[in-house]
């Protein structure tokens, strides 16, 4: 039974509802919401689960002040302090939730057990080969930007740019796991109360990555990572796990970024195993 909460300005998901039950938070990806994590919170059975929307995606009030690493780090500080848990949490992050829940992680390690990051993003998006298409993405957010409201907003939401990405993210060749992803995405990926919060939050996941705090991450971490990730390449997500002094990275064969969509099981089997 999912179970759905809020509090102050945070709605939230529980999974699993057993007090007794050690906890896990997870934490969504760019423009996500919390149902991109449910193949992988409601397998894993023994645990509570508890997943929020971020401030500004699903139907979380935004934050007041601009959408930037250092503001959900804040949020989220409140956020665990309001959950009133009896033992610190596993917290989990995706993406985007990679980079805020290693930072939360560098600043308050004492409120938190260990930290699993699913397709961390390892390097900015400003670097790399992939500079160029990150580029292409500045101009469409700063278009969606300087546009009139209404113009932009739809433009955030075009059916041809949500498609576009999940195409591009998607390498499972199985046909129905592909058209899940693509309704997922289409029914999920624009629920973000204004464009203000999209192009702060997209701001904020090209300029931070999880490289910047890595050497200072003294919690047990356990990065699970896609063999074909095009956004965080593998090649760089070894060469990251070597920043972390207590990290292991599991590698998910024939996947890219979305590991928590074409393979839930192998990501629910790591994190028993990591935490067994």
């Amino acid at each position: 039974m999912i179970k759905h909460q809020k509090t102050s300005d945070t709605d939230y998901w529980i999974y699993n509802n057993n007090p007794k039950l050690p906890v896990i938070v997870m934490i969504h990806g760019l423009r996500g919401t919390h149902h991109g994590l449910d193949l992988i919170a409601k397998p894993l059975v023994g645990y509570r689960i508890i997943v929020p929307d971020l401030p500004g995606f699903g139907i979380s009030k935004e934050l007041s002040n601009e959408h930037s690493v250092e503001n959900y780090v804040l949020w989220l500080k409140g956020f665990m302090s309001e959950l009133k848990l009896s033992q610190p949490p596993v917290l989990l992050g995706h993406s985007f939730g990679s980079i805020i829940t290693s930072y939360y992680a560098k600043d308050y390690p004492e409120t938190i057990s260990k930290l699993v990051l699913v397709n961390p993003i390892g390097v900015s998006a400003l670097e790399g080969a992939k500079a160029i298409l990150t580029q292409i993405a500045v101009f469409y957010y700063w278009l969606s930007r300087v546009l009139p409201e209404s113009t932009g907003m739809k433009l955030l939401s075009a059916k041809f740019s949500v498609m576009a990405m999940s195409i591009t993210l998607a390498k499972t060749n199985d046909k129905k796991t592909r058209a899940f992803i693509h309704s997922e995405h289409l029914l999920h990926f624009s629920q973000f109360a204004n464009r203000r919060v999209a192009n702060e939050a997209f701001q904020a996941s090209i300029h931070e990555s999880v490289r910047d705090v890595a050497a200072d991450l003294k919690v047990p971490t356990l990065l699970i990572a896609g063999e074909h990730d095009t956004v965080t390449p593998l090649k760089k997500q070894w060469e990251l796990v070597k920043l972390f002094p207590n990290a292991k990275l599991e590698v998910i064969d024939k996947t890219g970024h979305l590991t928590h969509y074409e393979t839930p099981n192998e990501i629910v089997s790591m994190i028993k195993k990591f935490n067994s």
